[in-house]
């Protein structure tokens, strides 16, 4: 273990004694440079912050001189923080004394996170209320957002910590700032049914205001289904009986999917049913006209009297079905509970072996969050996910005769065509480019359809079809992780794991196949320059280089580490490969390799063709 790694774990576990020995005999200079030095992401100073070893903290700041303002990446509840400083650290963590030590000693008190996220946030998100009072004593920023625009007040509020949010409210804290998404601190107490703290909020002239989806704080309560907001909200005066009736009808709709109280759903339902009846001082107050009969519900229709409402108790089914219109008709289809809770629905109906009803279900909330969604958002590529694995349990369970539900091409076809369609957007999004991760997500679902769909006997029209959709795909040249194409990632055992259930096996000498007859380009490099066939031999499959080379790929190309496939192949294997290079290495080859290796002058003495074919070697 070198010394840095045994100063980092001696300062996470507090040992001042250890560190204090292993550091004995080193110069001012090398003490900076070590205690700079990180392990793990993090510095021995940011560690022991976390962890709260006040005596390790003022050892290191005062005798080894540690840098007080230098990030990293710091663990809590599972979750790596990162450009975390050692007061963001110790203010999460509750440890006062090294707060207070590490402003002492200069720290910035407004320093943040690599997501805008500050000590005092930190400290408001888990409820360290002396820390939060220090720190605003020393001029800490409550005004500061993370990056999505999130305030300590809201994060409070959220959270349920009263002490907190009366505190920052006794200081100025802005009761009205709206985050990225346009919600304010109303609907943080909304969403976490802290009713004290918006009792104070509503005291300090909160007002009503709508969010980014149209969600006033009463419907954020409904959709949560804390009715002890429902009911203080719902008899204000400043709310409407419009109002009124559209939280009762949406807390009804939570009864049924989230709380699964039917009987309870019934309830609310019957007190919005007796708000639209005329009365004293108004008329009645009908429902929209219904829009044209959906089939992903049974062609269900919401009922409009009370004998339809009452008649629902007899049918369990028809009940669950009025939850999801009377989601899609308050909430809208831009919400993303709407769909989110009709692909909960489908997947109750898969789990009792409906799989006609769930498949149905979830290409509705599919093509709703494709018209509604950014490209590539986290909940169309969960539908995209749910789908492979949806299919391959019923391919897999189908083959072993357990299943009489039948998968067909049609179903698959239409879910990778969406899928495609997804990748098409996003591209298309030029200002705001969607993240590598998420890109590589969806390359790895994609590549799990078409492993799938390879599995399924096609007529020679559906065979086009489905290359036609592979060369859509390819043709947009899109790029996962280090680069990689869909061709790189078909060959790759990391293309396996892209879910919690298993769907396809990676590499794939099929899927690979499909690529290459659908247009992919055989040479085409990653980051690292490797081609498709450095990483189908680094991960041992001679069979599918050789599918590669077959398919016009350059044997003795080399990537960023000037090795070639077959070298990388031989790093891999205990003995020799069913590969000959001899069988694969042209003269040109070998005269390009020469020229390499000596470094023979060649730029501008010859075409550029021959140049771009030198330097594959």
């Amino acid at each position: 273990m070198d010394i840095t790694t045994a100063v980092f774990n001696a300062a996470r576990d507090g040992k001042l004694k250890l560190i204090q020995k292993l550091l004995s005999n080193k110069s001012p200079e090398e003490l900076e440079a070590l205690a700079d030095e990180k392990t793990q992401g993090g510095t021995a100073l940011l560690i022991s912050s976390r962890y709260g070893h006040l005596e390790v903290v003022d050892y290191l700041l005062e005798h080894c001189k540690a840098n007080v303002e230098v990030g990293g990446s710091v663990n809590f509840d599972g979750e790596t923080i990162e450009g975390a400083p050692p007061l963001w650290a110790a203010s999460a963590a509750g440890h006062l004394s090294v707060v207070k030590s590490l402003l002492k000693h200069g720290a910035s008190v407004n320093n943040a996170t690599l997501t805008n996220s500050t000590p005092l946030r930190a400290a408001c998100f888990d409820g360290h209320l002396e820390i939060v009072r220090y720190l605003v004593e020393h001029r800490a920023d409550m005004e500061v957002a993370n990056r999505h625009g999130h305030t300590c007040l809201m994060i409070s509020c959220y959270k349920g910590h009263k002490e907190i949010a009366k505190f920052l409210l006794d200081c100025g804290a802005d009761v009205n700032r709206k985050s990225v998404k346009g919600n304010t601190a109303l609907h943080d107490c909304a969403e976490s049914g802290s009713l004290d703290i918006m009792k104070m909020l509503l005291k300090c002239n909160a007002r009503m205001e709508r969010d980014g989806y149209g969600m006033t704080p009463l419907l954020a309560a409904s959709v949560t289904g804390h009715t002890n907001i429902v009911e203080y909200l719902a008899h204000q005066p400043r709310t409407s009986r419009e109002e009124r009736i559209d939280a009762l009808e949406l807390l009804g709709a939570t009864f049924v999917d989230k709380k699964r109280d039917l009987l309870g759903a019934m309830r609310y339902w019957r007190r919005a049913m007796d708000l639209r009846q005329p009365g004293e001082k108004a008329g009645s107050l009908a429902k929209p006209p219904p829009g044209p009969p959906i089939p992903a519900y049974g062609c269900a229709q919401e009922v409009s009297t009370a004998e339809e409402l009452e008649a629902l108790i007899t049918d369990p089914d028809e009940m669950r079905m009025q939850a999801l219109l009377v989601r899609e008709r308050i909430l809208g289809p831009s919400h993303p509970d709407t769909s989110y809770y009709i692909r909960y629905r489908g997947a109750v109906y898969a789990d009792s072996g409906n799989f006609e009803r769930c498949i149905s279900l979830w290409k509705y909330a599919l093509d709703m969050q494709q018209n509604n969604l950014d490209p590539l958002s986290p909940m169309t590529a969960s539908s995209f996910l749910s789908f492979a694995e949806l299919f391959s349990f019923v391919l897999q369970d189908r083959a072993k005769g357990t299943l009489s539900t039948h998968i067909t091409f049609h179903d698959l076809m239409t879910v990778l065509g969406k899928s495609v369609r997804e990748v098409e957007r996003a591209v298309a999004q030029r200002d705001n480019p969607p993240e590598a991760p998420q890109f590589t997500k969806a390359l790895s679902i994609i590549l799990h359809l078409i492993f799938l769909l390879e599995k399924l006997e096609c007529s020679p029209e559906q065979e086009h079809q489905k290359k036609h959709t592979v060369y859509r795909l390819l043709k947009l040249n899109p790029r996962g992780r280090s680069g990689f194409t869909p061709l790189h990632m078909s060959v790759d055992k990391e293309t396996t794991s892209v879910g919690r259930y298993p769907v396809g096996r990676f590499p794939s000498q099929a899927v690979a196949a499909m690529l290459l007859e659908c247009g992919a380009d055989v040479d085409s490099r990653d980051c690292e320059n490797n081609t498709p066939l450095h990483i189908a031999a680094n991960n041992g499959c001679p069979e599918i280089m050789a599918l590669l080379m077959k398919a016009g790929a350059h044997f003795d190309a080399t990537n960023a580490q000037r090795k070639t496939a077959y070298e990388l192949l031989d790093d891999q294997s205990s003995g020799h490969p069913a590969l000959y290079p001899l069988n694969f290495i042209t003269l040109q080859c070998l005269a390009a390799r020469a020229i390499e290796k000596h470094r023979l002058p060649y730029r501008g003495l010859i075409s550029e063709e021959m140049e771009a074919f030198i330097e594959l070697h």
